[in-house]
């Protein structure tokens, strides 16, 4: 029988050995600093924030913090984001190197960029 899915960030942090929620706590408030409006949630089974539509998923793994999902649009972020790159753009963490939360702060400025680009194109087509 599978883990039961943690209905709450607080839920899904705690089931983690002390080291690895604190990491993953750190990134939370990492991320609610960048994103203070966005709401908090549990999606696919990971932490989730959103803000106008998914803004960040993240998850713990064996071996790496993942990051999803992938950030488009930005040349100098995705540069310096190329060594973490994952599969399908997404972004993987390892967990014994320590975590560029710094660049977390971009990653997440990106993305509300990206979402607020986004909903302005839709107002525009609409009122079209």
């Amino acid at each position: 029988m599978s883990d039961p899915t943690p209905d709450t960030i607080d839920a899904y942090i705690g089931g983690f050995p002390a080291e690895v929620a604190a990491l993953l706590e750190r990134i939370r408030q990492t991320i609610r600093a960048a994103a203070p409006e966005a709401e908090e949630r549990i999606s696919y089974r990971m932490p989730a924030f959103t803000q106008g539509g998914v803004l960040i998923y993240f998850a713990a793994f064996k071996r790496h913090i993942g990051v999803y999902p992938p950030v488009r649009g930005d040349a100098a972020l995705m540069a310096d984001l190329a060594p973490y790159a994952g599969p399908k753009g997404n972004l993987r963490f390892p967990l014994d190197e320590p975590f560029p939360l710094p660049l977390l702060s971009r990653v997440v400025a990106a993305r509300l960029a990206e979402l607020a680009a986004k909903a302005s194109a839709r107002r525009a087509r609409q009122e079209a």
